[in-house]
């Protein structure tokens, strides 16, 4: 079982986590990237960040 470091709730299921796009750039193929943090939802602790490929009608390499 996993648990939330801030408040030790458990997170087992999909609700439990809050992915949150914080910002969108274009980057040198003019594709957008997606960075999101994911929170607790109890405490909205931050749990970790990534990036995601490329956004939906970002353009592709030119």
């Amino acid at each position: 079982m996993v648990h939330c470091p801030e408040c030790k709730t458990t997170l087992s299921d999909e609700s439990d986590i809050e992915f949150i796009e914080t910002d969108a750039v274009s980057g040198f193929f003019k594709a957008s990237k997606r960075f999101y943090i994911a929170e607790c939802v109890d405490c909205g602790a931050n749990l970790g960040s990534g990036v995601a490929g490329a956004k939906a009608g970002g353009g592709g390499a030119v």
